[in-house]
């Protein structure tokens, strides 16, 4: 596909573009919508009594109702079962209701999950504990059934609203991922793209939040360009001015399908200003120097030099030594951020020299939490 290092290209096989069109025009349309399986709660409860009358409680709303008498049996249930609820009583024998709250909130792939915390000790500490230990609401028995189900009923329109976010990343991500698929010469640079930028983010001292929003931006920043017709994305030679002002809108294309997803917010700076230049001759805005945000110009730096240490069917790579030449070639231009190359250059120099690498810590798993949604979709 055409970047800022590409000139021309010949054409390759695609998907046609109604195809791409139809899959853009499906996400832009997209609405939340609940599930429509009944919702599955899990009651954690050693008493076979108290268990009755959680049952009978819960049984005018027609939920699906697990029960687990031990705590290795409820996370036996959370690793096989698709799990909106957990209700369990703050004096849990063993582990403790505290203790296993506090496990599942720490856990990726539970943490999301509510929890209601019921107990029959009052007072404010007991409250607060649980609280803190991360259950999403608290109820003093003796229970009040009205009560308890219109708590449950609201978290688990809560759970309902976090699992339609969850799906429609994960169709953003599967849509990134059949963009980059169109073209055979570029498999891998979406990953690729993710893991220079966050290691450039973590030599910079960067939080996990920005690392997640330039792993995310990884994969989206291109997303805009399934609005863009084959003919110009892999038109054989250079563009006329017209084809070039209809390539330059898929980042603004690629802003406007991200930005109906809120958790999206931080990276869709990144969508849109990856191809503004330092001096300000970029697109679409015409930013320059710092007004550029900063996560834009990491993945930008990162986007150019996959680029140009990539095969195309127009030129051979290039070692890492001559595409960091370019890129500050480019910078003494005016184009790039010469910081940013110049932390490139040390970084790879560092790696060559067989000091120790940056600290990741947290990385792995960071990417490995954002693609976690899209995988749990492709496997359906």
């Amino acid at each position: 596909m055409r970047d800022d290092v590409s000139t021309e290209t010949s054409p390759v096989p695609t998907e046609t573009v109604r195809a791409a069109a139809a899959a853009w025009d499906a996400i832009a349309r997209w609405i939340p919508t609940e599930s429509e399986r009944p919702s599955t709660i899990l009651v954690l409860e050693p008493r076979e009594t108290n268990r009755r009358v959680l049952q009978a409680v819960l049984r005018p709303e027609a939920y699906r109702v697990l029960e687990a008498t031990s705590a290795d049996a409820a996370f036996d249930l959370l690793a096989r079962e698709p799990i909106d609820l957990v209700i369990l009583d703050l004096m849990l024998p063993g582990l403790g209701g505290l203790e296993f709250c506090r496990t599942m909130k720490a856990n990726r792939l539970t943490r999301l999950i509510p929890v209601l915390i019921l107990t029959s000790l009052e007072g404010a500490e007991n409250e607060i504990a649980g609280i803190e230990s991360g259950a999403d609401e608290f109820l003093v028995q003796p229970l009040q059934p009205a009560i308890v189900r219109a708590r449950i009923r609201a978290m688990l329109r809560h759970k309902s609203a976090i699992d339609s976010l969850e799906e429609a990343e994960s169709i953003l991500f599967a849509l990134a991922q059949a963009i980059e698929q169109r073209d055979k010469c570029t498999g891998g640079h979406c990953e690729r793209l993710a893991i220079t930028s966050i290691s450039l983010g973590v030599v910079l001292g960067l939080p996990r939040s920005q690392l997640l929003a330039l792993h995310r931006g990884g994969f989206l920043h291109d997303i805009g360009k399934v609005a863009i017709p084959d003919a110009i994305l892999f038109k054989a030679g250079p563009l006329n001015e017209e084809e070039w002002a209809v390539m330059r809108t898929h980042a603004v294309r690629g802003e406007e399908i991200c930005k109906r997803i809120r958790t999206l917010a931080p990276v869709l700076p990144i969508i849109r200003n990856h191809h503004e230049r330092w001096d300000g001759s970029g697109y679409p805005d015409g930013l320059a120097g710092e007004a550029i945000p900063l996560l834009a110009r990491i993945l930008q730096t990162a986007d150019v030099f996959d680029a140009l240490t990539s095969v195309r069917p127009y030129k051979p790579a290039l070692t890492p030594a001559e595409a960091l030449d370019v890129l500050e070639a480019e910078a003494r231009r005016g184009w790039r951020d010469r910081q940013l190359v110049e932390l490139l250059r040390s970084m790879h120099e560092t790696a060559f020299s067989g000091a120790p690498a940056p600290a990741m810590a947290g990385a792995p798993d960071l990417m490995e939490q954002s693609l976690e949604n899209m995988r749990r979709a492709l496997m359906r």
